[in-house]
């Protein structure tokens, strides 16, 4: 096992004591770096990276290469499950990800099978073991996973919607099958968690990305109730650590408090949401991952540190903050901008954990 030489990341998740706040980007290897773009385009496209675990690996360690990172993500997709389960993951350009056979009825839903990560997706866990031996220790690695609600809205649409229509229409008039599918969702989920944990991954994240689009009953119901059970299935304990788990909702800020009492021990802030409203909700029971603007990073470098101090202020002193995004960087961003945002984190940060 190596030793991390950075792990401010995974304390400041578990609220112990850092030296400044550590920092990430959701989406951080993307089509915004020019490496990444040129290493795209040998790969022929966007799955051809994501399933060779030597091209994974080469785009999730580029931003550290350009930037003081505190971690790496896992290069990958989250419709992963979903394509391991036979529904024909295709991507149209400038339409995003495409199913060949959406999920619709009760027979669609039983022709399913819980996924074996190892046997299904082994380009995945190869893809974190090459990570974690090239990173040799230099800053911890996250895995993730979609939530169950966010797989399922992509396997009845059919792809990407604006209004999730099937996916509603089938959580309103047919709820038995709705937790059917959701149930079987879940178990995967954890299974390809816990194999990315026993593969090196040293924390994992939920991107649950559609949660926000439902009603208050409704993602108590369909949405984190699948969430909570994904946290009491993961391994929570590897290689002599604790594994910490970040729950991120967008749209979830009115939630906080119901999704702080899953287990995990991090949610994820979008931009809505102010943080130091949040942390005063959320008190000392988790830390808190977020929460700038991504189109702030089209602003210039003197705003963006201005942005930076803003939430660092809101936040306020002592650990359990990790700074990120509110949502992925987007393609158009300036990587010299980027560069400034990371900057100004750990610039502005040390004065909060004196």
């Amino acid at each position: 096992m190596t030793e991390l030489k950075n792990d401010r990341f995974l304390r400041a998740l578990l609220k112990e004591p850092v030296d400044v706040t550590p920092v990430w980007m959701m989406r951080q290897a993307g089509r915004y770096l020019p490496e990444y773009r040129a290493s795209r385009a040998k790969a022929g496209d966007f799955m051809g990276l994501c399933t060779n675990p030597e091209r994974a690996c080469e785009v999730t360690l580029q931003p550290l290469e350009r930037y003081p990172l505190d971690a790496a993500i896992l290069f990958s997709d989250i419709l992963t499950i979903p394509d391991a389960m036979g529904l024909g993951l295709y991507f149209e350009t400038g339409e995003g990800p495409k199913f060949r056979k959406p999920v619709r009825t009760a027979a669609d839903i039983n022709a399913l099978k819980v996924i074996n990560p190892e046997q299904d997706l082994p380009y995945v866990t190869g893809a974190v073991r090459t990570i974690r031996r090239e990173l040799n220790g230099r800053v911890p690695l996250i895995g993730f996973s979609g939530s169950p609600w966010t797989l399922a809205t992509y396997m009845i649409e059919g792809g990407s919607s604006r209004d999730f229509r099937q996916a509603k229409q089938m959580l309103y008039n047919q709820p038995e099958q709705m937790h059917q599918l959701l149930d079987i969702l879940a178990d995967s989920v954890i299974a390809y968690l816990n194999a990315q944990i026993l593969a090196g991954a040293q924390a994992v994240q939920i991107f649950d990305t559609w949660g926000g689009a439902l009603s208050h009953q409704a993602y108590q119901e369909f949405s984190l109730r699948y969430m909570k059970k994904i946290v009491q299935g993961l391994l929570r304990e590897n290689e002599g650590r604790r594994v910490p788990v970040i729950l991120f909702t967008k749209g979830g800020g009115q939630w906080l408090e119901l999704m702080a009492d899953t287990g995990a021990e991090a949610l994820g802030l979008d931009w809505t949401t102010d943080i130091g409203l949040a942390r005063q909700r959320v008190g000392q029971r988790v830390a808190l991952q977020g929460n700038m603007d991504p189109t702030i990073l089209y602003a210039s470098p003197s705003r963006i540190r201005e942005e930076v101090g803003n939430i660092l202020k809101s936040y306020g002193q002592g650990s359990g903050h990790v700074f990120n995004l509110g949502h992925g960087i987007t393609p158009e961003v300036d990587p010299e901008h980027a560069g400034a945002f990371i900057r100004a984190v750990h610039d502005l940060s040390a004065e909060f954990h004196r």
